[in-house]
């Protein structure tokens, strides 16, 4: 039987308990040596800094305990001053507060301060002099006593006194010798105040609203432990979101626990004002230097001193509102910092951090970013009535209002404070109202300030101009057809939008461009101040009544470059007069190159607009053709869609009608410029009565071409193929569509083809390759696509599937092949001449295992299978493979393979009742299953009865169900959970608590593994279900660690008590004789004291046990083997997560269910 030696400094005896905070500071001293003089002042001066300090009056006779007070006193006390003097080590009373106060401030972030109060440090150090004197009194007492097992309690406590007594002397402390008593206590005090932030009370944390997340996020980033010489978080967000007040609520929260700190506020204003950045400076130096008395007269001079404050101590610096590079420079240097420090940065640019000086080859900051985003509506509502109604939720009778204005203030928290604490006390509803309307018409002017700020750092009049251009008439359009409209108006997107999303002025979402309401209508305030009164001399009209009123009293000038107008979003009866206009309204226009007239019914002759027009966008046009005399060389896009055009032919060379009415412009010449030359984008969707398209000879520029929904287009002309920029083809829902133009295939840039809804009964093809022409010809094809920017065909009828592919293009990147009915025969053997796809869709489809043709394809990223009920196996996807979509798949699936090369992948699979092992990855089975001699491999003896117990779950429905014990293999880690209060007798080293430290004791047989058991109560949801706590294992000795997140997830036991087991196979590479362990459990998912017991036992291999884990040993990401994704930040810490390996992994225990195993493949 193998004994663990206890480690007594690391071990955690009971589990940790959190004292609220009553004390500032314990002070600990020798009364008869400085009671009636030195920590008397001490502690007068303390409280007179208002720190509330503990000070015991009364002498405990040497030999007595402890007294139960003073020890609830130094665990609610936040720091302790230990005043060592000459006679401080006599007292046993005083060795026994100091072991309890060296243990708080490893449990906690305790503060410690030696005071060597005219002794030596080296004489406490190695218990010389007195400090020698008094050590060998209590061992004489020691060795006087005749109790054996008091005399073994005193040893004991000895050597404990002893480290104790070195561990302080090390600490840094402070030396009166030399010095005036009334400036060292001041200096102590001041040190104290410094470090603890301030007293008990005084700081009140403000309540942060919506927060929680993101609290968390870095204040586990604060704590991580990171020994980084530059570790940087930068906190981005429009003006109001909260950056400042959730910066100051983490400075607050975690100041105490670093030497110096620093919160260096409002930087852009006060930088602004004179001989501002040496104010900055001289704050920041001070704070992290305490050396305020140096006068230095010059940035330059004041960035050395602090680059090298910065190198000497671990500091917390906080940078609140940067919007300069310099900024960043002069207060930072770039030197690097102290290991441990860490800065946070606010700032309205998100590039502005990665730009400073201090991202340099030598530095190489560890930089995080954080972008906060408005709160939700609940959290939105809770905050306004915590400002309006000082409660969490509205006055009876304020509902509906209040939820308006939440709307209006959508998410930003500076505009809810504001508004809600204007409208406190207003008792009339209709007030509310009043300012809901004049929120409407134009911005409160404080948010607007704070709002505007970013704006106007904005460094060119480009991206000013291409802000206010895509608040008044982008938001919500997809970004490649803004950048495609605005570029030809002479507005460079491609360094513009990057830049206003640094700015935080834009962002995109599913490439389409978003911006916050508030900012969006800050934008439209900045156009609509050119002319607050007579918006026709303004840039832009996008507001629907000014718009309406400018065409309607055609008062157009030249300075108009945008008008929008959407007849849907005013109201008839508030109009006054005809709703129909003229097209006179737009010739004075001058500038126009953005007209949106949607569902306006306008009449005259086009023939005056304006040439500079670069889009059209005309939804609902009646006119039943494109109006002859329109000038249309300068458009790049033109959109039309749910209009009554019939026919779109603008072909020169056909005597179509439409070509009567275009001559005028055209000439009689044979050789012309295309009518439509700079065209880009023609959109027709929704034209019900289109029947014909052609003319493209006109079209030489087109890119994208968007037809769908045309549910009378029968015809689309072969002249199509002079189109020869074309990319996207949308028809899809063309449903009289009968035939597609022969001449497509010749289009060599065209990647994505949408028909899905078409009835082609004909699909000829000409191929790209001109010099061997062949057609394929498919019955009921169609070809369909969900982005846009990939090669996306969807093929109906399985019988063509190999004839088919083998005339797919060879840049195809993205194939689906959803709901066709297609088995495993009807694929091809091999797809290797789809070298470039990437995604591959097989969705829908009764395949019974994955086609082996999709092991050819070396850059497949992705692959789905979900709903294919048939699906029983999936083996060696390639290993490029990033995620795989297996949803749905029913019962029959009971086994994944994965070549060991295999990285990290996203993984979705919901599988049915039998299924167990994803080889490589996961492994699960009954306990029942598992062969005895896997169970004696890992010392799990005496098992027969566990084996065959259940476990009782509530299902969705809150019913109780029973299930089989399971035993789970990930990792190189075996683990099981089951119902008991007690470990089992093998657990040979225990600890109260949620954790235990041990040494691994000297043995001749080699170690096979460890066995950690831990026990818990009644177990108490904080989420209604619970996630198998993580268990970290730490080698202290090596330094190397290892966190285990069990991928079981989201359930509630019924059961009283569980016992958790698991086996690590470590092994000699691992672990040596001699190493000190520490294993901890991690129990967030519930309740901090629900963690009983925990125990370890080892593993040995001693020769009468054959090894049968050769198969686990195999797998490839398990501890011993590649860990390599698995590493976190710091250096031999290892994150044995599934979510890493598996991003949206969805495995359930009540949903594996295996009745009976095959002793091969594990499978029922």
């Amino acid at each position: 039987m193998v004994t663990l030696t206890e480690d007594v400094e690391a071990s955690s005896s009971s589990s940790r308990t959190t004292y609220d905070h009553r004390y500032d500071v314990f002070l600990s001293f020798r009364g008869a040596d400085t009671r009636l003089n030195f920590t008397n002042y001490l502690y007068n001066a303390l409280v007179n800094a208002d720190l509330t300090t503990f000070l015991d009056d009364e002498e405990i006779p040497t030999g007595e305990f402890l007294k139960p007070e003073l020890e609830s006193a130094i665990k609610a006390s936040r720091a302790s001053v230990i005043v060592l003097s000459e006679n401080y080590a006599s007292s046993t009373w005083c060795l026994d507060e100091l072991v309890l106060i060296l243990e708080q401030k490893k449990k906690s972030n305790h503060i410690v301060i030696p005071v060597f109060y005219h002794i030596e440090p080296t004489h406490v150090r190695k218990q010389q002099l007195s400090f020698g004197r008094a050590m060998e009194k209590h061992k004489l007492k020691m060795e006087a006593e005749t109790n054996e097992e008091e005399r073994r309690r005193l040893a004991e406590k000895m050597e404990i006194w002893k480290n104790a007594l070195t561990q302080v002397s090390n600490l840094k402390g402070k030396d009166v010798k030399g010095r005036m008593e009334k400036e060292f206590i001041e200096e102590i005090v001041n040190d104290i105040y410094s470090r603890l932030g301030g007293p008990l009370g005084i700081i009140t944390l403000p309540q942060l609203i919506g927060m929680k997340y993101h609290i968390e996020r870095i204040s586990s980033w604060l704590k991580d432990g990171s020994q980084h010489t530059a570790d940087i978080l930068t906190i981005c967000g429009m003006g109001g979101i909260g950056k400042t007040s959730l910066a100051n609520y983490l400075y607050e929260l975690h100041r105490h626990e670093y030497t110096r700190c620093s919160f260096v506020g409002d930087i852009s204003r006060r930088c602004a004002e004179n001989q501002g950045m040496l104010d900055l400076q001289k704050q920041l130096y001070g704070d992290i230097s305490r050396r305020n008395l140096i006068r230095v007269h010059n940035v330059f001079g004041y960035t050395s001193m602090i680059s090298k404050a910065l190198a000497r101590e671990k500091v917390l610096v906080i940078l609140d509102d940067i919007d300069s590079v310099d900024q960043l420079d002069e207060l930072l240097g770039d030197k690097g910092f102290h290991p441990g420090s860490k800065i946070i940065i606010t700032t309205r640019d998100a590039s502005l951090t990665e730009s400073c000086a201090l991202f340099n080859p030598q530095v190489q900051p560890n930089h995080r970013r954080v972008l906060l985003y408005g709160l939700s509506e609940t959290k939105s509502l809770e905050l306004l009535c915590i400002h309006a109604f000082k409660s969490l939720k509205p006055k009876e009778g304020y509902n509906e209002v209040s939820e308006k204005l939440v709307k209006c203030c959508d998410g930003h928290p500076l505009a809810i404070q504001v508004l809600g604490k204007a409208l406190r006390n207003r008792e009339d509803v209709d007030e509310w109202e009043y300012y809901i309307e004049s929120l409407k018409k134009e911005p409160h002017s404080r948010i607007n300030k704070a709002l505007k700020m970013s704006f106007d750092s904005l460094p060119f009049k480009n991206e000013k101009e291409l802000f206010k251009h895509i608040a008044c008439f982008f938001v919500g359009i997809d970004k490649d057809l803004t950048e495609t409209i605005l570029n030809a108006c002479d507005i460079n997107t491609r360094f513009g939008i990057p830049t206003l999303v640094d700015r935080c002025l834009l962002s995109i979402e599913s490439n389409k461009l978003m911006m916050h309401q508030l900012v969006q209508e800050m934008g439209r305030d900045l156009v609509r101040q050119e002319s607050p009164d007579k918006p026709w001399e303004r840039s832009r009209l996008c507001c629907p009544k000014e718009s309406f009123k400018v065409l309607e009293q055609e008062k157009g000038t030249g300075n108009i470059l945008g008008i929008a107008l959407d007849m849907r979003m005013l109201e008839k009866e508030k109009l006054h007069g005809s709703i129909e206009l003229k097209t006179e309204a737009l010739n004075k226009m001058d500038s126009l190159r953005l007209l949106q007239l949607n569902y306006v019914q306008i009449k005259g002759s086009y023939k005056y607009i304006s040439k500079e027009l670069r889009w059209m966008c005309m939804h609902g046009f009646n006119s039943k053709s494109i109006p002859s005399e329109l000038p249309m060389e300068n458009l790049v896009v033109l959109d039309m869609s749910h209009s009554n055009i019939e026919s779109f032919d603008i072909s020169y060379s056909k005597s179509h009608g439409f070509m009567n009415r275009l001559k005028g412009l055209t000439g009689s010449s044979s050789k012309h410029k295309p009518l439509l030359g700079s065209l880009k984008i023609l959109v027709l969707s929704f034209c019900e009565q289109l029947c014909s398209l052609g003319g493209f000879y006109e079209l030489p520029s087109l890119e994208r071409l968007v037809i769908s929904n045309c549910t009378n287009l029968i015809h689309v002309c072969e002249s199509i193929k002079h189109c020869v920029e074309l990319v996207f083809i949308d028809l899809s829902n063309c449903k009289k569509l009968k035939t597609l133009p022969r001449t497509i295939g010749m289009l060599k840039k065209v990647k994505t083809i949408l028909s899905n809804g078409c009835d082609l009964s004909v699909f000829p093809v000409e191929t790209r390759d001109m010099d061997s022409l062949q057609t394929v010809e498919a019955d009921n094809i169609a070809i369909n696509s969900q982005t846009p920017s990939s090669a996306c065909l969807e093929v109906i009828q399985r019988d063509l599937i190999r004839s088919f592919i083998s005339c797919l293009p060879l840049p195809l990147v993205h194939l689906s092949l959803k709901n066709n009915n297609l088995s495993n025969k009807s694929f091809p053997m091999d797809f290797s001449s789809l070298s470039m796809l990437k995604e591959l869709y097989l969705d829908g489809n009764p395949i019974d295992s994955m086609p082996s043709c999709v092991r050819t394809l070396p850059r497949l990223q992705i692959l789905n299978m979900s709903y294919c009920k048939m699906l029983k196996t999936i083996e060696h996807p390639p290993s490029s493979l990033r995620e795989l979509q297996i949803a749905g798949v029913g019962d029959r699936l009971r086994v994944m393979k994965f070549n060991p090369e295999m990285s990290p992948l996203s993984l979705n699979v919901v599988p049915g009742k039998r299924f167990n092992v994803i080889e490589g990855m996961i492994e699960v089975q009954p306990l029942a299953n598992v062969e005895d001699e896997v169970l004696c491999n890992l010392g799990w003896a005496n098992f027969e009865l566990i084996k065959y117990q259940h476990l009782t779950f509530l299902n969705t429905l809150k019913e109780k169900e029973r299930f089989r014990i399971q035993m789970y293999y990930e990792f190189g880690i075996f683990s099981t959970f089951y119902e008991g209060k007690e470990m089992p007798n093998w657990i040979s080293c225990r600890s109260k608590g949620p954790s235990i430290s041990f040494t691994i004791p000297p043995s001749p047989n080699n170690l096979r593994g460890f066995n950690f058991c831990y026990v818990t109560d009644k177990l108490s949801y904080l989420d209604g279900g619970f996630d198998l706590p993580s268990i970290r294992f730490s080698n202290r000795t090596t330094e190397f660690s290892w966190t285990y997140r069990h991928f079981i997830c989201g359930q509630i036991v019924v059961d009283e008590c569980l016992i958790f087991l698991s086996h690590w196979m470590f092994g000699k590479n691992e672990m040596e004789d001699g190493d000190q362990i520490t294993i901890s459990v991690e129990n967030k998912a519930y309740k901090a004291d629900s963690i009983r017991e925990c125990g370890v036992g080892l593993v040995y291999d001693d020769g009468t046990v054959k090894d049968v884990l050769g198969y686990y040993k195999s797998w490839n990401h398990i501890i011993g083997g590649d860990l390599y994704y698995f590493q976190s930040t710091t250096y031999g810490e290892y994150k044995l997560d599934h979510y890493l390996f598996m991003g949206r992994l969805h495995i359930i225990p009540k949903y594996i269910d295996i009745q009976i195993c095959d002793s091969t493949l594990g499978l029922v």
